[in-house]
């Protein structure tokens, strides 16, 4: 295969990260350059190859960053370099996104191109509004139009009286700094003045808005409400059933931010379940993992380790790295035959079952004092205790397995370091207050998330938000740090922490999915 560049024109969907594609998922992860536009969210771009190189080309309304003629040229230049390139653009690139006119260019100058359609937001945020665009006892038609045409012009591309007449929903892109044009050609051409009317503002993301009226009313409506663009224009009956099948803020956490400060390669599954509960995920990881650089006491237990009556694994960092290291050592689980193993959590627990393992204990509390009290009865003097950890852990658990008379071989695996992978607008941002939780899944979590910050800017915020910790080592921890503690999980885990959230809510007697 020779080295010549390569475009993928990709659709990133209406906002939701949800609703990004499979294919383009792939596109991302393998793309060297990454050129996006302004809707394209920051957990779609965290999807890409970190090390590629991201180019900003978006355009707001009569504000470019670069021409469309500067994106056509860019793209030419970037395959010429023989890069794989993602266009990234919001929605599907053939529907008003002028992919058409990109792929031209492209392939005009010798380069090959590829189509990855997205999503359109003209169904998909009508969808996440309640409102379907067809519906069997309203209409079976639809028309998609841009909204974007400028009043005052010589000959419109658009057939008014036909949409007024024959198309049962309009769905209206890029229009609302149109919208008394729009609603009186489709009044003048006899479109009734009480046909309902809404328009959604940030779409299939938390912080949706929806304003509904009638074609003559909607143009005072959005003053009122100083309504501003981006937003989707929807006319037909069909608006009629939003009332009722309106979904999205229904959801328990339904337009709140929620800030997650787990390590980005944890944090995926906290960050999914808290969107599902209705609420603004804010990936913002204060710590990231990091390898000890010198695991040589770990491959001296290796060596010894039939040696050894229990290895106490305290979390799944602990055994990514344990196992890991295992394999380049030339061993495996069979290696562990006779061992018994402690699993703290139960996301350590189904790490080590997913290896093949059959855990003996799994503490039903799951900090330091909860684990002593569970495994008092089974650890013997004289035994053999290997404690892959993290470095900077509490020291009270292989204290008190001394005091019990036991060997215990503290291995340091790893270090929970201050994360770098904060973008700066999420910064600005949480240092602005723009939250409604802050949520904190350990100790170190807590620490490093103030290194980020700053201290100063503790005191200052802490009466902006609510702290949701994970258990009570971690609020300790928050206190100490100077925040307030509104929020503690009864149940140490994930799930637990959630429920907490949600019943802060209201919502005393709904389960957590």
């Amino acid at each position: 295969m020779d080295n010549k560049g390569f475009v993928y024109l990709v659709g990133a969907g209406p906002g939701d990260p949800g609703l990004f594609t499979l294919k383009g998922k792939r596109i991302l992860e393998q793309a060297e350059v990454v050129i996006y536009d302004r809707l394209v969210g920051e957990e779609i771009l965290s999807l890409a190859n970190p090390q590629a190189e991201f180019i900003y080309v978006g355009k707001a309304s009569s504000q470019h960053a670069l021409s469309q003629e500067g994106i056509n040229a860019l793209l030419v230049k970037k395959a010429a370099e023989g890069k794989r390139v993602a266009r990234l653009k919001g929605g599907d690139p053939f529907l008003f996104g002028r992919g058409g006119e990109e792929a031209l260019y492209i392939r005009q100058h010798g380069y090959d191109y590829e189509v990855v359609p997205g999503i359109t937001s003209a169904i998909a945020v009508p969808a996440y509004a309640g409102i379907p665009v067809t519906h069997r006892e309203a209409t079976s038609s639809l028309a998609i139009v841009t909204g974007h045409e400028k009043p005052g012009k010589q000959e419109s591309s658009i057939k008014w009286r036909e949409l007024a007449d024959g198309i049962g929903t309009l769905v209206f892109l890029m229009g609302v700094e149109n919208l008394e044009y729009i609603c009186s050609n489709l009044m003048v051409q006899g479109k009734a003045g009480s046909t309902p009317v809404a328009l959604i503002r940030w779409g299939t993301l938390p912080g949706q808005e929806v304003l509904t009226g009638t074609l003559d009313n909607i143009v005072a409506r959005v003053k009122e409400k100083s309504f501003k663009p981006p937003a989707v224009i929807v006319v037909g009956d069909v608006v009629k059933l939003r009332d009722e099948l309106k979904w999205l803020e229904k959801r328990p956490l339904w337009g709140k931010r929620v800030v997650v400060t787990r390590a980005r390669a944890q944090a995926s599954q906290l960050l999914n379940r808290i969107r599902d509960l209705g609420a603004q995920a804010i990936e913002f990881p204060s710590i990231t993992i990091e390898k000890e650089a010198n695991l040589g006491a770990l491959y001296k237990a290796f060596q010894k380790i039939e040696e050894y009556n229990w290895i106490i694994f305290t979390s799944v960092n602990a055994a990514d790295i344990f196992f890991a290291e295992m394999q380049n050592e030339a061993k495996d689980i069979r290696d562990l035959h006779g061992i018994k193993i402690a699993a703290i959590g139960t996301a350590t627990k189904q790490s080590l079952e997913a290896r093949g393992l059959r855990v003996d204990v799994v503490p039903e509390e799951y900090r330091a004092e909860g684990i002593i009290k569970t495994l008092r009865p089974y650890i013997k003097e004289g035994q053999w205790i290997l404690l892959p950890r993290a470095r900077g852990a509490r020291n009270i658990l292989p204290d008190t397995l001394r005091k019990w008379g036991a060997h215990v071989n503290e291995v340091y695996l790893y270090r929970a370091a201050a994360s770098n992978q904060v973008s700066q607008d999420t910064l600005n941002s949480i240092k602005d207050g723009n939250l409604d939780y802050l949520t904190f899944t350990s100790s170190s979590t807590v620490s490093n998330f103030v290194k980020i910050i700053g201290a100063e800017n503790v005191a200052r915020l802490k009466n902006r938000f609510k702290v949701a910790c994970i258990g009570p080592v971690t609020a300790q921890t928050a206190l100490e740090q100077g925040f307030n503690v509104d929020i503690m999980a009864k149940e140490y885990t994930i799930d637990g922490l959630l429920k907490a959230i949600v019943t802060d809510t209201g919502y005393e007697d709904m389960e957590v999915k």
